[in-house]
């Protein structure tokens, strides 16, 4: 596990994007639960933390086209996206948010 950053730095419902280790990550903080997935919409290469939140749906919305990502899953929901992106076990530890890189 990789910490990116402190859990009280990231505003609930809202997405943040770091570079590590050669992966662009996308975290996003659902209430006391943080996501982690690649922070580049497999449609069009869009910066998916520059999206909207959906925290009832647990899913993040690609800021050009609209697709909206799963976040458990990293699969899209609509077109034009078809391809999902990729999925980072994520938790919190001592008030650090953990990444898990393959």
């Amino acid at each position: 596990m990789v910490r990116v950053c402190s859990f009280d730095s990231l505003g609930d419902g809202q997405a943040q994007r770091f570079d590590i280790e050669g992966h662009r990550i996308a975290v996003i903080r659902i209430g006391e639960t943080v996501h982690a997935i690649g922070d580049r919409c497999s449609h069009a290469n869009y910066s998916l933390s520059d999206g909207v939140v959906w925290p009832d749906d647990c899913a993040i919305e690609c800021p050009k086209h609209f697709s909206k990502f799963n976040l458990r899953t990293g699969m899209p929901d609509v077109f034009p996206a078809t391809q999902p992106v990729p999925v980072y076990p994520a938790s919190v530890a001592e008030g650090d948010v953990e990444v898990e890189l393959p």
